[in-house]
């Protein structure tokens, strides 16, 4: 296990990274935002696995989730090779809960949760974001792990939004559990919230408060009242500006809170469920190290993307991504492992938008998409994806032609080949003719097929050179080290 040097994003279980590449007391904060689908039937959570619902609740996750032999193996790890506080810990929620879908998130949050405690530094701290779902169980196992003394805070995310009809109270907030190693060493930076206008006319004076016998004199901070736990920021609906499409993003108002609190210029900063990439975004703007983690290829390549539109970071340069495949022989293996991850990873090569939200699994027709203008009018056209990974030849081409010609706004198509195209397919592909762009006449091929290995070299798909296209909506640049304060309070 060597020590990172470099900002790193990691393709991988977090589990396997973590004890493999991050060394004991090397990071100042951990924020974790675990995939967990609230959403879905609070009773679905504690059905038994032999029931007939075991669909997964995210797809980056569907092995995970579940009750099975890697809960199992996972649990019997926690019983024997832990604590004897964790173990006591971990077999009485399962006394309580039973084998079933919450039983096996604890238990794989409780093996990934150790393994967090033990690269912290003493000054280092955790903010574990979570929902009441599932946070009465996480505070047992953090104080069972981080020890019930170094638990700070119970900070309540609240925001407005639009719900559903239910007989309970609305749900207007998320929880974060914030928790120290060493509560007499952690690094705290005080916060605060400045008054308003309005606030600062009525405090102009010094305040005189008499309690009995007593006489309190009190003066204005300048910098404001100091953050309580209570943070209001809102959600991001779906006009929002910062919206880049992640079902799960958060705004990175709340990070920047976070990292401006708990963290220092130079610390390091681990995001091990990374998303979308908001931590590490937040981190890289006020000039904080940083590792990300995730197990999906549309997480990463949303990560590269948002790097470059923010920052203007370019991966192998800026910083390193470990765990995406490099050769030829990487990419059959990851195709062997996961063909959905393959087809998110060779999209990304070529900045395809990935299509849907599919689970992994036969392919069902267009992988990706790049839309473009390239007239006046400004109308938007698409260049289809297709991936394939196994065997080819010449019927996936006119299949996929008679997929272009059906779509309305598609003009041309990339097909992406693992295995070398056979001559067969090329004639197939010069048959479909040229696209021709009408704002330079420039002559295109409608169906371009590239391999794996071209793309692994560099080369990429002949586009008008003056077509405005991208993977993901664009993020907004920024400028690093902004100040921090957010809104203000009237008081």
């Amino acid at each position: 296990m060597g020590k990172i040097t470099k900002n790193t994003l990691f393709y991988g279980d977090n589990l396997d990274i973590l004890r493999n590449y991050i060394d004991d007391e090397s990071i100042d904060l951990i924020y974790l935002d675990p995939p967990f689908n609230s959403n879905r039937s609070y009773n679905v959570l504690f059905q038994d696995e032999s029931g007939i619902d075991s669909e997964a609740q995210i797809t980056a996750f569907d092995d995970s989730w579940h009750w099975g032999d890697s809960a199992e193996e996972t649990y019997f790890e926690l019983i024997n090779n832990s604590s004897s506080e964790i173990a006591t810990m971990i077999s009485a929620l399962r006394q309580f809960i039973g084998t079933n879908q919450m039983m096996a998130y604890l238990v794989m949050m409780t093996i990934r949760l150790i393994e967090l405690h033990r690269v912290l530094r003493d000054t280092g701290c955790l903010y574990l974001h979570c929902d009441p779902t599932a946070s009465h169980y996480l505070k047992i196992i953090l104080d069972t792990i981080f020890g019930g003394e170094n638990f700070r805070n119970e900070i309540v995310w609240h925001y407005r939004r639009w719900t559903g009809d239910a007989k309970k109270f609305l749900t207007m907030h998320d929880i974060l559990l914030y928790y120290a190693k060493d509560k007499d060493k952690v690094t705290f930076n005080v916060q605060y919230t400045p008054y308003t206008e309005k606030s600062l006319k009525r405090k102009q004076h010094y305040h005189t408060r008499i309690k009995g016998n007593d006489v309190y004199v009190t003066n204005i901070n300048e910098k404001g009242v100091k953050e309580n736990d209570v943070w209001i920021i809102q959600l991001l609906n779906s006009q929002s500006k910062e919206r880049l499409g992640y079902p799960t993003q958060k705004p990175i108002e709340l990070l920047d809170k976070i990292i401006n609190t708990s963290s220092n210029k130079g610390d390091w900063i681990l995001d091990p469920f990374s998303g979308c990439g908001t931590a590490i975004s937040s981190a890289q703007k006020f000039n904080r190290n940083w590792i990300g983690i995730d197990i999906t290829q549309l997480a990463i390549a949303l990560h590269k993307n948002r790097l470059k539109d923010m920052f203007n970071l370019e991966p192998k340069i800026d910083y390193k991504i470990i765990g995406e495949p490099e050769s030829l022989h990487d990419a059959v293996i990851l195709s062997q492992q996961n063909r959905h991850q393959f087809q998110i990873w060779a999209s990304s090569l070529i900045d395809a938008r990935i299509k849907g939200n599919r689970k992994k699994g036969k392919d069902r027709g267009i992988d990706g998409l790049i839309i473009f203008s390239d007239d006046s009018s400004s109308k938007a056209k698409q260049v289809l994806v297709q991936v394939k990974s196994g065997h080819v030849n010449s019927g996936f081409i006119r299949d996929f032609r008679g997929a272009i010609e059906r779509e309305s706004n598609a003009v041309m198509g990339v097909f992406i080949t693992l295995e070398k195209p056979t001559s067969d397919m090329q004639i197939e592909a010069l048959e479909a003719g040229y696209y021709v762009s009408p704002i330079n006449s420039l002559k295109y091929k409608k169906i371009q097929i590239m391999t794996i290995e071209e793309l692994l070299n560099g080369k990429k798909p002949d586009l008008p050179q003056t077509a405005n296209y991208s993977t993901f909506k664009k993020a907004d640049k920024v400028k690093k080290d902004n100040n921090d304060i957010q809104g203000t309070l009237d008081i």
